[in-house]
């Protein structure tokens, strides 16, 4: 390459870079409109079915941005009572974090908000209200948000399946009933059918010999799922958004809590033309078809798999410090067959039934917070900025419980005293009957998070909490 030919390709490539710069940092203006509208989710003959929708549309339309860039999401809200839109997973500002009356007066009927936040981390997020979000999740709000990594990931395909359950009348309308007694002292407000990007038991067509990333969200009130992919060996690349070590999951069945995510990668190994079913059979006896993997007739693209590494790079987490770390346990009490004090709720469960007209049915460390969230909750512990925190979730109850951290991931080291492998980050942490969980992160992130189990049924009846970094 001769002198001047360098020159001009030095040149080129900075103002490339000058670009590319003025691009990331650019604001990405989003706008979203809550309101009620319909969708018929058995499909086009299926019954019209009254819902609540982001844009129209349910799930809410996938808002894809860069990692890095800042966003501004105006939030419209055409609803008849408060919202607000809480940006699950995303490590963001406190004022961001979209819980009424905590980090935000909730948006009124008929005024607006904007979000504005950077997201620091690439992978699959998804975003929710945090006021009357019981019903609000249950009527249908509910949207995926994907950072797409600085650097574009090597797959064939980027498939998203939002998953949403739905208890319905026979006539295909939301049931009522919303915050019973009996779904909030037990196992919440599961529902009878199950949607796919908001279509029940559609089909996913494939091609043979493709790789594709499938990232998987369970925006579920209260329904754990664990699926199966028939004929297919799922390997697992990143929870909750953060990259693992990519491993195959225990017993083949990739199991998803309410409000986590994994993402996977698929080798489409199928012969062209068959069909290949996806089983969601976390609950005994219940077994049911979540979709069909459906092979079109075309030639393998490829004849072997790729060789190529399948581990996405790892976000901008903070550095744990050990050797200054400080301890912090919570404790999960109550609901039917668990027992324990409820201290905010008037000390132990005596003869009235946890969850009763609305009461708490649950406590972390014997207080119960109900609701949603509201100005002047206490902390349950308060941190200095900077530190790590390990911090020791212990599930005394009967029932699974999906705790959620906001405003953070927690690094989770170890389950009933045994490692986790793979290096998983989580920002949502299941928890099994009598399970303990030890989890730790770096409070480089002030204000007053909520930390809550995201059965939704659950948090509203008291197993909710609020720490504060400092």
């Amino acid at each position: 390459m001769s002198r001047r030919a360098f020159l001009a390709a030095v040149a080129g490539a900075a103002a490339s870079a000058s670009m590319r710069g003025a691009h990331a940092s650019a604001v990405d203006e989003r706008q979203i409109k809550v309101a009620p509208g319909e969708v018929r989710l058995n499909g086009a003959g299926g019954p019209s079915t009254a819902v609540w929708t982001y844009n129209g549309t349910v799930p809410g339309p996938a808002l894809r941005l860069r990692q890095g860039q800042p966003v501004r999401v105006a939030v419209e809200n055409g609803l008849d009572e408060d919202t607000t839109v809480h940006w699950h997973g995303i490590r963001l500002p406190n004022a961001m974090d979209g819980v009424p009356g905590l980090t935000q007066t909730p948006i009124r009927p008929g005024e607006s908000f904007s979000y504005e936040f950077a997201p620091p981390d690439a992978g699959t997020f998804w975003y929710h209200p945090h006021a009357d979000s019981l019903v609000q999740i249950g009527r249908g709000l509910a949207g995926p948000l994907i950072v797409e990594e600085a650097e574009p990931v090597a797959f064939d395909g980027d498939l998203l399946w939002l998953l949403q359950d739905w208890r319905l009348t026979k006539d295909g309308q939301i049931a009522g009933g919303f915050g019973s007694m009996m779904d909030a002292s037990m196992s919440g407000r599961v529902g009878n059918l199950v949607t796919v990007n908001g279509q029940a038991q559609p089909d996913q067509s494939v091609r043979a010999g493709e790789r594709v990333r499938l990232r998987l969200a369970n925006a579920s009130l209260a329904r754990m799922m664990a699926l199966r992919f028939e004929g297919h060996r799922p390997v697992v690349l990143a929870i909750d958004g953060q990259p693992c070590d990519p491993h195959e999951p225990e017993d083949g069945r990739l199991v998803l809590a309410p409000a986590m995510r994994i993402d996977i990668a698929l080798d489409m190994q199928g012969d062209p033309g068959s069909r290949h079913d996806v089983i969601d059979d976390f609950y005994d006896g219940l077994a049911y078809r979540l979709t069909t993997l459906v092979y079109d007739n075309a030639s393998p693209i490829r004849p072997h798999p790729l060789s190529a590494p399948l581990a996405l790079p790892r976000n901008p987490l903070p550095e744990l410090d050990f050797a200054n770390a400080v301890h912090q346990e919570i404790v999960l009490q109550g609901g039917m067959m668990g027992g324990g004090k409820l201290k905010g709720a008037g000390g132990m469960m005596g003869m009235t039934m946890p969850g009763m007209n609305g009461g708490a049915a649950w406590a972390i460390n014997g207080m119960s917070m109900t609701g949603d969230g509201h100005a002047g909750m206490a902390p349950q512990f308060m941190l200095e900025r900077g530190a790590t925190c390990l911090l020791t979730m212990r599930n005394e109850t009967a029932w699974w419980h999906p705790m959620h951290v906001h405003g953070f991931s927690l690094s989770v080291l170890s389950r009933n005293g045994e490692p986790v492998p793979h290096r998983q980050w989580q920002d949502t942490v299941l928890l099994a009957p009598k399970d303990t969980v030890d989890c730790a992160f770096v409070a480089d992130n002030p204000g007053d998070w909520m930390l809550h189990c995201h059965v939704a049924d659950h948090q509203m009846a008291g197993l909710m909490t609020v720490f504060r970094v400092k």
